[in-house]
């Protein structure tokens, strides 16, 4: 989707709690001399995290801040490395600017994939402002309230099989292996997972945490994050044009609710 007009690097609201919801993948602009370059398909913009901003626009009335990209993944991926280490070492990975979709097709025309200059320009260009924004508002979150706490909300086709075998657990927490949040927290959120709803779920299962997850989780620093990578199957439909269902979200709002919830009832505790 190639939007007209400016459009922000990103949207960003304060909250008047530790915690920071993010959501780096729900952006669908692509600049306008980016996209000559890109497939009729990629500029479809299909491996978005579709409608995070709608499903998780409750996180405002917990007092939670709001990250939310505007750009597409193709432009930039705000979930990988600048530099380009692979997320998941001798795994199949997409890169920090993107040159294949989920089901392998190429995201450019022939010859126009972005060269070493341009892919750090886009970093200079888009990725940096988003990560400035999260580290500076992770920052202030610390200093105010002595924690500071980071959900990274994702989402996903439920059967892509490039990154896994068979259909994803409904509800996928990633906390790096247990290395990006307070041992205590994990187990919270694991217990809410288990908490009698009719969600299939793992933690630290396919998906352990993207870069922001595994960079920004500091633990010993007083900055906790996990990932959540939910299949689309839970909240709308799977295929273009990728409607969003009320009908489906009604269920999975409070189970997301209760996660960031969750959260917030760790760090007051942690703050007693």
């Amino acid at each position: 989707m190639v939007a007209s007009g400016m459009t922000p690097d990103f949207l960003f609201t304060s909250g008047d709690t530790p915690l920071l919801v993010s959501a780096p993948h729900v952006g669908t602009h692509i600049p306008e001399a980016l996209a000559e370059g890109m497939t009729p398909e990629a500029l479809a913009v299909p491996d978005t995290d579709w409608h995070m901003d709608r499903l998780y626009a409750f996180a405002r009335e917990l007092g939670a801040g709001m990250l939310l990209a505007t750009h597409s993944r193709y432009v930039v991926d705000l979930n990988r490395d600048p530099l380009g280490k692979p997320l998941y070492p001798g795994a199949d990975n997409t890169e920090v600017c993107p040159t294949s979709r989920f089901d392998r097709a190429a995201v450019y025309k022939d010859g126009q994939a972005p060269d070493t200059t341009a892919i750090a320009r886009r970093v200079e260009r888009y990725w940096r402002p988003y990560h400035d924004v999260l580290d500076a508002e992770l920052r202030r979150l610390k200093r105010r309230f002595g924690v500071a706490l980071l959900f990274d909300a994702h989402s996903i086709l439920s059967r892509v099989p490039r990154f896994f075998d068979g259909k994803l657990p409904d509800l996928n927490l990633g906390t790096g292996s247990g290395a990006s949040a307070d041992p205590a927290l994990v187990a919270r959120l694991g217990d809410v997972l288990r908490g009698g709803n009719d969600f299939s779920h793992v933690v630290d299962g396919r998906f352990k945490g993207g870069y922001i997850t595994r960079h920004y989780g500091r633990p010993a620093e007083g900055f906790h994050a996990a990932q959540l990578e939910m299949a689309l199957s839970v909240y709308m439909d799977e295929a273009p044009p990728w409607a969003y269902r009320p009908d489906l979200a009604e269920r999975i709002q409070p189970v997301l609710r209760r996660l960031l919830q969750a959260m917030l009832d760790w760090a007051k505790a942690t703050r007693q």
